[in-house]
């Protein structure tokens, strides 16, 4: 049976005689008392990695948008989030309204829809604040960071991402040699952006394939986080061996996270090539995760699995359509890759498959503008 299930994009196990001796997993203090050892560290490489001051590590994503959200609603603030946001922050987000914050779906990636809103916060005397996943997998797009954060500073607003999905994949200066670009910062990396006004929420279970979380941004706004946080108080801090697996992570990506990136891409266009030629097109863009919409997905993944192929059935919530994807690792071989053409083009004619929607999609994930609609699905992928 070939893989096609875990998002390890880079292909990174930590497997326990790889990472620095540990003698107990946690300390038993909450991490307001104390920070296990490395943490301090790991989260600042975490930080400037992707052009920020100052890192702060959590056990999840969850622990730091629900601290991170509580606090937002003790201010004058209006919250909007993309409506494609992955669940744990809009999760958090339903903490905030309940403690009386006001919250606010705007379109997926609606730069026009954000502009009318912060310009009706500042009338109120309200600060704007937008969240939204730094990369969509369902789409195969970034986010409009350049264009949010204009709209935004015009009236002191603040921007919150979730670049879970993008941290170790894309960095700066993506080309068409090099499409996630270098270095593994994210979708800051990739846009060039940085400032006081932003705050990235990511955790390293995908890319970095390690369970533990990071806020980054500037130096006073993650240092008022973390002296305001109620998790570093009620709740145990991320385990000693977690910190372990991303001090072992950011080793890999220093010395060899451009290589694996570049292997990475390679194989995905080689994905992308195939089903094309066979007549097959995906949603993902040059993303790892790959997407096939039909109606009789569920015929075709049972077929895919008969066949040893084990991708993911996926029910989009904006779509009536379920979905197939492919999540390509570095551990794929390009044999992988051809059993796996050949297992979807089989599968399909078995079942007769004649009824897929398709979108084509760029390859430049900073530019791709040729898919009209977004039906993206996270509902059923881990994002720990």
């Amino acid at each position: 049976m070939i893989d096609f299930s875990s998002s390890l994009y880079l292909g990174m196990n930590h497997d326990s005689a790889a990472l620095q001796p540990w003698s107990k997993f946690t300390s038993g203090i909450p991490a307001v008392l104390g920070s296990p050892p490395g943490a301090d560290e790991a989260a600042s490489r975490l930080a400037a990695l992707q052009g920020c001051q100052r890192g702060l590590l959590g056990r999840s994503t969850l622990d730091l948008f629900w601290d991170l959200l509580g606090l937002l609603a003790e201010g004058r603030n209006d919250i909007f989030f993309d409506a494609q946001t992955y669940p744990i922050a809009r999760w958090a987000a339903e903490r905030a309204a309940a403690r009386g914050a006001s919250v606010q779906t705007i379109g997926h990636h609606d730069v026009n829809m954000l502009k009318k809103l912060a310009r009706n916060s500042a009338r109120r005397g309200m600060r704007p604040v937008m969240i939204a996943d730094g990369f969509c997998p369902g789409c195969g797009k970034a986010a409009p960071l350049v264009e949010y954060l204009d709209a935004l500073r015009k009236f002191g607003g603040l921007m919150i991402l979730d670049d879970t999905q993008a941290l170790g994949i894309f960095g700066s200066s993506p080309t068409s040699d090099a499409p996630y670009g270098v270095g593994g910062g994210g979708t800051l990396r990739s846009s060039n952006i940085a400032g006081p006004d932003v705050l990235v929420v990511s955790s390293l279970a995908k890319g970095f394939g390690a369970p533990v979380a990071v806020i980054v941004g500037s130096e006073a706004m993650v240092r008022c986080f973390e002296a305001r946080s109620e998790t570093r108080v009620h709740c145990s801090p991320p385990s000693i061996p977690a910190i372990r697996a991303a001090e072992h992570a950011l080793e890999i990506n220093r010395e060899q996270g451009d290589l694996l990136r570049s292997r990475l891409a390679r194989l995905v266009q080689n994905f992308r090539r195939q089903t094309m030629n066979a007549g097959i097109h995906l949603f993902g863009g040059c993303f790892p995760m790959q997407s096939l919409e039909t109606v009789d997905a569920a015929s075709v993944f049972e077929r895919l699995v008969r066949l040893g192929i084990n991708p993911v059935l996926r029910h989009p919530r904006s779509s009536s359509m379920p979905r197939i994807s492919f999540i390509v690792t570095c551990k794929h071989r390009q044999i992988d890759i051809d059993r796996a053409v050949a297992a979807m083009v089989c599968a399909m004619k078995q079942v007769g498959a004649g009824r897929t929607r398709f979108s084509v999609i760029g390859p430049d994930h900073a530019t791709a503008d040729s898919n009209p609609r977004c039906d993206c699905a996270h509902d059923t992928l881990d994002h720990s």
